[in-house]
């Protein structure tokens, strides 16, 4: 009943997302005929991640009929939102809720960034921050799955996003109870001025274009650590996402 449920509120919501923000989608190269890593980058939110929605409209364009098993935040189960996650799902980000996925045969998305992505200002929502962390290259390369990197554009401008928080994160220690480094200070509607709490609740975006783009397969280079292959696939997100909004006009795309 539950999963029912979702998955009508996920068609519904990447409808929303397709009309309100005229979504638009670019496919560089079909998915390969095999489980792949699908590293993407985040919009703004918890709840209402812009981003998520957008891959599973660039997905369901690009005609993906393979089952995606998305990795999440921890900070779902912690505010009561795990069984919603679980029907629409996912699971959460752990080596081995990935494997475990792989060997079902399934991709599996993760958007390494996490918080530090998802709560970047807007000074910063044309870069990809991933903030060091490189895990999902070693976990591509333990698998032996390639990484298909998906670029969206335009969330960040779906909100004002004064500061990432990162300071408010530790003064309060929220690293440790909430597993969250960002305490995004935003503006919002209708919450208007808000410290970290748009992350979880569900804000009126403004109706910013979003643009997605699969971008073809990447494997390691020859002799590449876990570490340089995912500065690389970082690179290439970057390289994507620069060019998809160097001439981007606010809002309009």
């Amino acid at each position: 009943m539950l999963e029912a449920a979702v998955r009508g509120l996920r068609r519904g919501v990447v409808g929303v997302v397709r009309r309100y923000h005229r979504l638009e989608v670019i496919v560089d190269e079909p998915l390969p005929d095999q489980p792949a890593l699908l590293v993407a980058n985040h919009g703004f939110g918890g709840i209402v991640d812009l981003n998520v929605f957008a891959i599973y409209g660039a997905l369901d364009e690009a005609g993906v009929d393979r089952p995606v098993t998305p990795l999440v935040h921890r900070l779902a189960w912690l505010t009561g939102v795990g069984p919603i996650v679980e029907a629409a799902g996912g699971r959460p980000a752990s080596r081995e809720s990935a494997l475990t996925a792989f060997a079902e045969g399934n991709h599996v998305l993760v958007l390494p960034g996490g918080d530090l992505d998802a709560g970047k200002s807007w000074s910063k929502r044309n870069y990809i921050v991933f903030g060091g962390r490189r895990g999902f290259a070693k976990l591509a390369m333990e698998a032996g799955v390639p990484i298909v990197p998906v670029v969206t554009a335009g969330a960040g401008e779906s909100l004002l996003v004064l500061s990432d928080g990162q300071s408010l994160a530790k003064t309060f220690r929220a690293d440790r109870f909430l597993r969250t480094k960002a305490l995004p200070v935003s503006v919002s509607v209708p919450w208007g001025l808000n410290v970290g709490v748009v992350g979880i609740l569900p804000y009126l975006p403004l109706p910013t274009k979003l643009v997605t783009r699969i971008l073809p397969a990447m494997w390691p280079a020859q002799g590449a650590s876990a570490a340089e292959y995912a500065d690389a696939v970082q690179h290439r997100m970057q390289q994507a996402l620069t060019g998809m909004t160097k001439n981007r006009k606010l809002l309009r795309g």
